[in-house]
């Protein structure tokens, strides 16, 4: 048992060190040298940069520090703690990385480019970094904050917090970066999502219909996968339904739905991703 949860820590670490090596190569590599505002402490380290000559890694220390110490005083001695790690190596990470890129001289002159390897390699970053159960700190805090004493979401907290900074950007580097910075922060959150939930392999089906029993042999009999057939109550009509579930993979999805759709042109059926499936046979 110890053997196997010193195993998973230890992929842990792994994933977060990966993550922010990641998150620091695409941040020095791609987006700094072009200006990108794309959101967070370190978007807005490019903005201080460029209006102060402060140093990247410097200022994202700094904040990250007052952050800190702000979150130990507003979210207590617990949440501070899954902090702490991220705040104090990121900016490490972006010293050695800036380092590295001050030796290679690499400089990639396509804005495109920059823009999709940057959002990439961040998004993939920070999706390891929260698969492995870290934060980078940062603007993370102030979400926390906010959504802890205004009562907002954090999901709209970080899209007003980020839409700030990035909007920023526009008075500082014009509209077109803008726009590229949206880009980056569009793609950025999309890796992040599909690192932390993988690519769905398979679709998980729920079906009300009349005829319970021909879409279960269907699905028995033609594509060779089992189901579950439960009772469900209409909301409105009060009316005992049954509902078939199954998962299937996804290339199968296809025809599932024709085969559904023959059986029974009324019927009902919602498709969702699943992520993970565990078990059965």
């Amino acid at each position: 048992m110890n053997k196997e949860v010193k195993k998973e820590d230890l992929f842990r670490y792994l994933y977060f060190f990966v993550g922010l090596t990641s998150f620091s190569f695409a941040f020095t590599f791609f987006l700094s040298p072009h200006n990108l505002v794309f959101g967070g402490v370190s978007g807005l380290s490019i903005l201080f940069k460029e209006l102060f000559n402060w140093n990247n890694s410097l200022f994202v220390l700094i904040v990250d520090i007052v952050l800190l110490l702000i979150s130990f005083v507003f979210l207590g001695k617990r949440k501070t703690i899954g902090s702490i790690l991220g705040s104090l190596l990121l900016p490490g990470f972006l010293a050695l990385m800036a380092w590295i890129s001050d030796i290679t001289g690499y400089v990639n002159e396509d804005l495109v480019i920059c823009s999709i390897f940057g959002g990439v390699f961040s998004g993939i970053g920070l999706g390891l970094c929260f698969k492995a159960g870290f934060t980078t700190g940062g603007t993370d805090i102030v979400n926390q904050i906010i959504h802890k004493y205004i009562k907002i979401s954090m999901g709209k907290s970080m899209f007003i917090l980020d839409g700030v900074i990035v909007t920023s950007g526009i008075f500082v580097f014009g509209f077109t970066k803008f726009m590229y910075a949206v880009m980056v922060l569009y793609i950025m959150t999309a890796m992040t999502d599909r690192v932390i939930l993988g690519v769905s392999k398979s679709k998980a089906f729920y079906i009300v219909t009349d005829k319970t029993q021909e879409v279960k042999k269907y699905i028995i009999d033609t594509l060779g996968h089992s189901v579950t057939v439960f009772d469900a109550t209409g909301g409105y009509s009060k009316e005992t339904q049954k509902v078939v579930f199954c998962v299937i993979p996804t290339r199968e999805y296809f025809k599932l739905k024709e085969g559904i759709n023959k059986i029974d042109e009324d019927s009902f059926f919602i498709v969702t991703d699943a992520y993970e499936v565990y078990g059965g046979k």
